[in-house]
């Protein structure tokens, strides 16, 4: 599926992950979701570097 956007998305896109959802924020979302996870744009650079995309781990992250 194409996306207009994807080039916009990339440019902000902080997944270190080979991903082919990279820059299609809508699947990517939607595939996060479906595994009660969160995209790694709401985690840091550091936190994103560890791959744990959890709920509980982005919430330990809050506190």
């Amino acid at each position: 599926m194409a996306c207009e956007r994807e080039a916009v998305n990339l440019k902000s896109c902080n997944c270190t992950y080979p991903c082919p959802k990279k820059g299609r924020c809508c699947e990517c979302v939607a595939y996060h979701r479906g595994r009660g996870e969160l995209p790694a744009c709401y985690f840091d650079a550091d936190a994103e570097r560890t791959y744990d995309r959890s709920i509980s781990y982005f919430v330990s992250l809050q506190r």
